[in-house]
């Protein structure tokens, strides 16, 4: 296996369950407008949600320099290859930018771990981690991407990684990238219509008015 195929594994066995009940969750819906008919073609989609969707991209929460460090990350993680496009191809990283603000627990992780990771590169190589060459990047990688074989020191570039790699698998596989790299898309939504026509006339209820 691989260090590609290693590091998804892991990622996908560590995907956080919380990030996925926290994304679920609704508060009371307290909009009463009609909504617009552009809003009426996504199903299982309310109002609410889009709005709050429009303001939170309209957010800006990392830094350009956070911003390019994830890409390199989410990256390493999931990088390119015969099968499927890289994490950055899927827009991982702004997945990651979209949940951080969704979920505001993960801010302070998250941008504590992207310090973390440019001040111990520093020490290392005297400079930031997506200044630093490939190879540096990987040996750094290297030392917190397994948390049974990593020494007590890195112990908090171990914690960061792990949310770092949970969130890049989550975005990864959540995309049509992503589902085509694993080759099954699960059961699919759809969209209530009414009953059919054929059904209606065969019980004599074509005419009826609800």
């Amino acid at each position: 296996m691989n260090r590609r195929d290693s590091l998804k594994a892991i990622g996908l066995t560590a995907v956080s369950s919380a990030v996925l009940l926290e994304a679920c969750k609704q508060p009371e819906n307290t909009n009463d407008k009609p909504i617009p008919e552009e809003t009426k073609a996504e199903a299982g989609r309310e109002q609410w949600e889009i709005d709050r969707d429009k303001e939170l991209k309209a957010e800006t929460y990392f830094s350009k320099h956070e911003m390019a460090t994830i890409t390199v990350l989410a990256d390493i993680i999931i990088p390119k290859d015969d099968v499927s496009g890289s994490a950055s191809d899927a827009k991982v990283p702004e997945f990651i930018e979209f949940i951080v603000k969704d979920i505001p627990e993960h801010k302070v992780p998250m941008r504590g771990g992207l310090k973390w990771l440019d001040v111990y590169c520093f020490n290392k190589f005297s400079r930031s981690f997506v200044d630093a060459s490939p190879d540096q990047q990987i040996s750094i990688i290297d030392e917190i991407a397994y948390p049974k074989k990593a020494k007590p020191e890195v112990r908090a570039g171990v914690t960061f990684f792990s949310r770092m790699r949970s969130l890049t698998a989550s975005g990864f596989y959540t995309t049509e990238i992503g589902i085509k790299d694993i080759g099954y898309a699960g059961n699919a939504p759809n969209q209530w219509t009414g009953v059919p026509a054929d059904v209606l006339k065969q019980y004599g209820m074509e005419n009826v008015k609800v």
